[in-house]
């Protein structure tokens, strides 16, 4: 289907306005005609390449052999996101270059949809959003890094043992620090379920303007099935509505994850597509 045609095409095209604005913060871009290259600026999650804003033409191999060149060039991973119903035919060019492309539902929470108190979700666990000085924090960006190393909706391994060696590993890389930048500058806020001043779930949105994405909800394996995640999600959106933004997405890990935040009254509108190479 053309994007003109698409039921959803407005608000598909605010999402590729939030997807070309985010990383702007804190990334130097590179443009590549139909392709952007964003390149962290510092230290930090690297970023990847993505449609050019309001490109309409075709995205050709020879250009997505330029990005990866230039990504190996300065070390960062070959990494491409986009929405599959934007840019239909890029699908087949990314993958004809070798790499691989993963689905993830595209799923979007109206402006007018009701959602549960937390204290309906959070099963005894105190759920709220941490302020830069939260000591909670340390492990609230820790614990989605140890859920995703375990992915799926089953009971894991690791656990709050797994998470204080992670909390102390990751003492010194800034990524505290870096969190509590952009939460004063308004570009970040965390939400977590924390038990005994630990997080054991937890998760971020960043606003731009009205839109705003969720991210990295992750509960620690051990903790799992118990509608923590829910919860923190549920935090979220509050806070998003809290900040005038009108429209709340996320990209679900998959289609029983997808389940989960249906419950919340996220519904799927489309489907994000992030390719790399194969391991």
């Amino acid at each position: 289907m053309n994007l003109d045609d698409h039921p959803e095409r407005g608000l598909l095209d605010r999402l590729e306005g939030y997807y070309d604005a985010v990383p702007r913060h804190g990334a130097r871009v590179e443009d590549f005609g139909p392709l952007t290259l964003f390149v962290r600026e510092g230290q930090g999650w690297p970023f990847y390449a993505r449609p050019a804003r309001r490109w309409s033409g075709e995205v050709s191999s020879a250009a997505v052999a330029r990005v990866r060149a230039r990504q190996r060039e300065l070390g960062v991973p070959e990494s491409f996101e986009w929405v599959a119903e934007t840019t239909p035919a890029l699908r087949s060019v990314i993958e004809s270059s070798g790499l691989v492309v993963h689905e993830h539902p595209l799923m979007v929470l109206g402006p007018g949809a009701p959602v549960p108190a937390v204290d309906e979700l959070s099963d005894g666990s105190s759920v709220r959003m941490l302020g830069p000085d939260d000591p909670a924090l340390a492990s609230a960006l820790a614990v989605p890094h140890l859920a995703f190393a375990e992915p799926g909706t089953h009971v894991g391994l690791a656990g709050v043992s797994e998470l204080a060696e992670a909390v102390r590993t990751r003492a010194d890389d800034g990524s505290v620090e870096r969190v509590v930048a952009r939460i004063g500058a308004g570009l970040t806020s965390v939400a977590a379920a924390v038990e005994g001043g630990t997080a054991v779930c937890a998760g971020q949105h960043q606003p731009v303007g009205a839109v705003s994405e969720i991210v990295g909800v992750g509960t620690l394996p051990t903790a799992r099935r118990r509608g923590l995640g829910l919860a923190v999600t549920t935090a979220l959106v509050a806070d998003a509505r809290s900040r005038g933004v009108e429209t709340v997405f996320m990209s679900a890990g998959d289609d029983d994850v997808a389940r989960i935040y249906a419950r919340l009254g996220f519904r799927r509108v489309a489907t994000a597509l992030i390719a790399e190479p194969a391991e």
